[in-house]
C-alpha cells in the first residue's frame, strides 16, 4: 500500500512539473504570437485595405491556445493536488482542444504557404502596377511592402526608385523576398504548433495515468 502511495504521489509531482512548464510554455507562445502579429517583419501589412487577414488565422488560433494553456496549466495543478478526478478529466478534456487547435494551426501554416505568398505576392504586384500608371496612386501601399519586406521592384529598382528604402544596398527583387520571408515565418509558426501539440500529448498520459491511480487507491481501501 505504502509503495501504491509512494507511486501516485510520484505521478502527481510529474503532473505538476508538466504543468508549470506548461503554463511557461503558454506564456512564450503568446509572447511569440503578439509579436509576430505586431512588431515582426509583416507587422505593417495589417494597416492595408487589402492586408491578409487571413494569413494571421494562424496566429489568432496560436495567441488563443497560449492564453488556454495557461489557464490549463493552472487547472491542472489544482486537479493534481486535490487529486480530483472530474478535475483531471475536465483537465485531458482541455488539453484534447489545445492539442487538436495547435495541430490545425501547424497543418495550416505548412499546407496554406503556398496561397499565402501568392496572395502576397500578387497584392505587391497590384500595388507595383498601380504605381507605374499613376505614379501617385499606390504610392503608400509600395513603400509599406518596401520597408517590410526590405526590397525594391521586381526585374529592377529603377521604375520603382522613390519608394525604395534609403539604407537598402543593392537591388532586391520583391517578388522573391516575399517567398523567402513568409516561407521562413509560417515555418516557424508551424514547428511551435506542432511541437506544443507533441508535448501536450505527455499531460494527456501524465492526467490519465493519475486519474487511473487515484481511482485504483480508492477502490483498495
Amino acid at each position: 500500500m505504502g509503495r501504491f502511495r509512494g507511486g501516485l504521489r510520484c505521478i502527481k509531482y510529474l503532473l505538476l512539473g508538466f504543468n508549470l512548464l506548461f503554463w511557461l510554455a503558454g506564456s512564450a507562445v503568446i509572447a511569440f504570437g503578439l509579436w509576430f502579429r505586431f512588431g515582426g517583419t509583416i507587422k505593417d501589412l495589417s494597416s492595408e485595405d487589402k492586408s491578409p487577414e487571413y494569413f494571421y488565422v494562424g496566429l489568432y488560433v496560436l495567441v488563443g491556445a497560449g492564453a488556454l494553456m495557461m489557464a490549463v496549466g493552472f487547472f491542472g495543478c489544482c486537479g493534481a493536488m486535490r487529486e480530483s478526478q472530474c478535475v483531471l478529466g475536465s483537465f485531458f478534456t482541455c488539453l484534447l482542444v489545445i492539442f487538436a487547435a495547435e495541430v490545425t494551426t501547424g497543418v495550416f501554416a505548412f499546407i496554406g504557404k503556398g496561397v499565402a505568398i501568392r496572395h502576397v505576392q500578387t497584392m505587391y504586384e497590384e500595388a507595383y502596377n498601380d504605381y507605374l500608371k499613376d505614379k501617385g496612386k499606390g504610392n503608400g501601399t509600395l513603400i509599406t511592402f518596401h520597408s517590410t519586406f526590405q526590397c525594391c521592384g521586381k526585374e529592377n529598382s529603377e521604375q520603382v526608385q522613390p519608394t525604395c528604402p534609403k539604407e537598402l544596398l543593392g537591388h532586391k527583387n520583391c517578388i522573391d523576398e516575399i517567398e523567402t520571408i513568409i516561407s521562413v515565418k509560417l515555418q516557424l509558426i508551424g514547428i511551435v504548433g506542432i511541437g506544443i501539440a507533441g508535448f501536450t500529448i505527455f499531460g494527456m498520459i501524465f492526467s490519465m495515468v493519475l486519474c487511473c491511480a487515484i481511482r485504483n487507491s480508492r477502490d483498495v481501501i
